[in-house]
């Protein structure tokens, strides 16, 4: 039996609690109950009727509020290292624990590039000691380390591999069917794309050169680019029997195509996509409204919103890619594409619930539970005895206004600026540690390198909440 194990038969014989959150509405996976939760060395021991039974170090009152497994932000950029002006891993992560996320996934296009072991173990060294949440880094597909990714993809501390079939550059733009294909043989974890038919943007920029016109930026990459390069990377995972994970969808076409492929195949969509649509955004933000893929038209995001409904989406992640105001106001299509979103990821997405467009259980299997299941994250995404006491604690009658003084990125800005929420988090609990306590932050960064399963058994265990 492991220490781990010992402490937390201890804990629980003991009845003694490191942290002792009372009276909160819990979303466990037997719904939402008016239930007590018991943390010590990090893990949830204990769940029910607790108050005058159990002795502890510190007390969360949530009556008010609704306990929600810990949000897993699986796609953030966080600049790091090379383009820190924009973002850092300590104000990502800071942004991050604000807004109520728990453990995030960092993609690879820093610089230089996440492509091979040592880079991701800068990344890693990077983090430890300023990283607010836990985390895990994608390592970059490409033709220059296909033959290495199945050893790439299982080092401590890896999301797996991410894709990027437009939309990037030198060494990581894969858009070669034959490097795809390579990419697709070595490695058995779900695989992570980008997909916009890299060919066809090129093709079609001209359109935008000549107008300078940022409303035309979803004209530019249009469905085509999306559905295209969707279709091309289903087909040849199928061919080389590999799982895969589609990252924001942004089309009613690609959502009807991969509804057929779900065997396979998860998807994520965004809260950009689900918040704003083609005209408007672009008229009222501009540049700001800028990314890839982009907004588009009301009645695509209609269709991610049925799809929501459906069970085709599997995940929400944020996209988390910031750049600084100076960089967004050049004249378009030199201005970069991306937005902060980390830390408005729970906000908004609460305030959908509260609009009546989704379940607070929905919104908890899209982000903590779906991703911990998808991703084979070991001891996250539910609130059961053994797991992680990773905690979203969330007000969901609070009213907030977002706005840029809230933002902790290093970017400064949200595009959602003066947008009035209902629904906000106020407490954020990660390892049984509350970092953020009545919506202020709490201690020094303490986070560490998310852990994966390994075997189909693991996985079992893990769905089941099986005990030490």
């Amino acid at each position: 039996m492991t220490s781990e194990n010992h402490a937390f038969i201890a804990a629980r014989q003991a009845r003694h609690a490191d942290l002792l959150v009372l009276g909160g509405m819990v979303i466990t996976p037997n719904g939402a109950e008016r239930i007590d939760v018991a943390c010590a060395d990090g893990r949830i021991v204990a769940l029910g009727d607790l108050r005058g039974s159990w002795s502890t170090k510190t007390t969360i009152e949530a009556s008010g509020l609704h306990v929600l497994p810990g949000v897993i932000d699986s796609q953030v950029h966080f600049r790091e290292p090379g383009l820190m002006h924009k973002e850092d891993l300590e104000s990502g992560t800071r942004g991050a624990v604000l807004g109520g996320v728990t453990g995030v996934f960092e993609m690879p296009n820093t610089q230089p590039l996440t492509l091979c072991e040592a880079d991701l173990q800068a990344k890693l060294d990077a983090a430890h000691g300023r990283s607010w949440c836990d985390y895990a880094f994608y390592i970059g597909g490409s033709a220059v380390n296909a033959e290495r990714l199945g050893a790439l993809e299982n080092l401590l501390g890896c999301a797996g591999i991410k894709v990027f079939m437009g939309s990037s550059f030198g060494d990581l733009l894969a858009d070669e069917e034959d490097v795809l294909r390579r990419i697709l043989r070595h490695g058995r974890r779900r695989m992570a794309v980008h997909a916009e038919d890299e060919a066809r943007l090129r093709e079609r920029k001209k359109l935008v050169e000549v107008s300078g016109d940022v409303r035309e930026h979803h004209h530019w990459r249009d469905v085509e680019s999306a559905l295209l390069a969707t279709q091309r990377i289903v087909c040849l995972a199928a061919e080389a029997g590999r799982r895969l994970h589609v990252l924001h969808v942004s089309t009613a076409e690609e959502m009807g195509f991969l509804a057929q492929h779900k065997h396979r195949v998860t998807v994520e969509t965004t809260p950009h996509h689900l918040s704003m649509h083609a005209p408007d955004c672009y008229e009222r933000l501009g540049s700001l409204a800028q990314m890839n893929p982009p907004l588009r038209e009301k009645h695509h995001q209609d269709a991610l919103w049925h799809a929501i409904r459906d069970g085709v989406v599997d995940v929400i992640g944020s996209d988390h890619a910031p750049h600084t105001l100076e960089e967004k106001a050049k004249p378009y299509p030199q201005s970069p594409s991306g937005m902060t979103g980390v830390q408005t990821l729970v906000p908004l997405m609460l305030d959908h619930v509260n609009a009546g467009r989704l379940s607070l259980q929905r919104l908890v299997d899209l982000t903590s539970t779906g991703p911990a299941r998808i991703f084979g994250i070991e001891g996250k995404g539910r609130i059961v005895p053994g797991f992680d006491a990773d905690l979203t604690l969330v007000d969901m009658a609070a009213q907030r206004t977002i706005s840029n003084d809230w933002i902790a990125s290093r970017s400064g800005w949200t595009p959602y600026d003066g947008v009035r929420i209902t629904g906000w988090p106020i407490h954020t609990v990660i390892r049984g540690q509350v970092v953020v306590r009545d919506e202020q932050l709490q201690g020094v960064p303490q986070g560490q390198a998310i852990r994966f399963l390994e075997t189909s058994a693991d996985i079992a265990s893990a769905k089941q909440g099986a005990l030490p």
